[in-house]
C-alpha cells in the first residue's frame, strides 16, 4: 500500500446552493446573488471589489487609549498654550502659566533644566517611551482623533452638568459669592484666559493624572488592595490633592468649601476619565470644560 500523501476526493456540490461561484481555472471563489450576478467583466475575468477600511467601535475604544494616539491629540493643545504664553507675555511668561506648569518648571529649573521647551519635550518623551514599552503599532487614524475631540466635548458637557448639580446643592445651604465661583483670575482678556485654560488642561493633567494617579495606584497595590479598590482610592486621594493645590501658594485662591468641593469632584471625574478613556481624552475634557465655562459661557453672560 502506498503510504505517501493520501488525496481525499471531495464530493461535488449540487447546483451551487450557497451562491459560491468557483472559477475552475484560477480557483478564485466569489459570492453571487440569487439572480446569478457575478463580479466579472465582459471578458470573463474576475474583478475584486475594493474594500473600504473602517474603524470599528472596539478598535476605536482601544486606539484612543494608546500613548501615540494620545500624544498626537495632545500636541495641538501644547502648541497653542506655549505659543500663546510667548506671544501674550510681556517680559515674564511665568505670569501667564498655570500653577501645575509653574511648579514643574520650578523643579526642573532647580535641577538646571529650565529651558522654555524642556517641559513639553519631556512630556513628548514620556509618551513615546510609554508607547515603545507597550509595543503598540506605529499608526494613527484620523477617525480616532476626531472621535477623541467629540468625546472630550461630551465629557466637558457632562462635567458642566455636575457643576450645575453641585451649585444647586450649595445654594440650598448658602449662596456662593462671585469670588467663590471663579476658577481662575490671571487675566481679563478672553484670549489670555483661553491660553491659561488650555495650559491647565495640559499640565494639570500631566501632573495630577499622568504622574500622580499611577503613583497612587501603585502605592495602594503595594498594600495588596484589589485593583478596583486601588483605582478608586487613587482617584479620590489625588482628586483631593488636586483641589487643595489650587489653594496653596501666594497667588492661590482663598480656601472655601464651595470651590474646594467642586474641584475635588472634578478631580475625581478627570481621574475616572483617565482610567476608562485614557490620557488624551482627559486632557481634552479638562481644556474643553475650562474653555466652555471660562470663555464661552463667561463672555455670553
Amino acid at each position: 500500500m502506498d503510504r505517501g500523501l493520501i488525496r481525499q476526493e471531495l464530493p461535488v456540490l449540487p447546483l451551487n446552493p450557497g451562491g459560491l461561484n468557483v472559477d475552475n481555472r484560477t480557483g478564485f471563489a466569489e459570492r453571487t446573488t440569487r439572480r446569478g450576478a457575478s463580479n466579472r467583466d465582459d471578458t470573463g475575468a474576475c474583478i475584486q471589489m475594493p474594500q473600504q477600511a473602517q474603524i470599528t467601535s472596539s478598535e476605536y475604544w482601544q486606539d484612543a487609549r494608546r500613548p501615540l494616539t494620545c500624544l498626537l491629540f495632545l500636541l495641538p493643545w501644547i502648541a497653542l498654550y506655549e505659543a500663546g504664553v510667548i506671544m501674550l507675555a510681556d517680559k515674564d511668561p511665568d505670569q501667564l502659566r498655570n500653577g501645575a506648569d509653574y511648579w514643574m518648571r520650578s523643579l526642573l529649573s532647580a535641577a538646571g533644566l529650565g529651558q522654555i521647551l524642556f517641559l513639553p519635550l519631556l512630556v513628548v518623551a514620556v509618551m513615546l517611551t510609554w508607547h515603545v514599552m507597550r509595543r503598540h503599532p506605529w499608526q494613527v487614524k484620523l477617525e480616532t482623533q476626531v472621535g477623541m475631540l467629540g468625546e472630550s466635548l461630551l465629557f466637558a458637557i457632562a462635567l458642566l452638568a455636575v457643576g450645575q448639580i453641585h451649585q444647586v446643592l450649595f445654594l440650598s445651604l448658602a449662596p456662593p459669592t462671585d469670588s467663590q465661583t471663579a476658577l481662575l483670575s490671571i487675566g481679563d482678556g478672553s484670549l489670555t484666559r483661553a491660553v491659561s485654560y488650555v495650559g491647565a488642561g495640559v499640565y494639570e493633567e500631566v501632573m495630577f493624572r499622568l504622574l500622580l494617579v499611577p503613583a497612587a495606584y501603585g502605592f495602594f497595590r503595594l498594600f495588596e488592595f484589589p485593583q478596583k479598590s486601588a483605582a478608586v482610592m487613587a482617584a479620590v486621594s489625588t482628586a483631593f490633592i488636586f483641589a487643595m493645590a489650587h489653594h496653596i501658594g501666594p497667588a492661590a485662591d482663598p480656601f472655601n468649601l464651595y470651590t474646594f468641593s467642586f474641584r475635588a469632584a472634578a478631580g475625581t471625574f478627570f481621574a475616572a476619565v483617565f482610567f476608562v478613556r485614557g490620557f488624551g481624552i482627559t486632557v481634552g475634557t479638562h481644556a474643553a470644560y475650562d474653555l466652555l465655562v471660562g470663555v464661552v459661557l463667561a463672555d455670553s453672560v
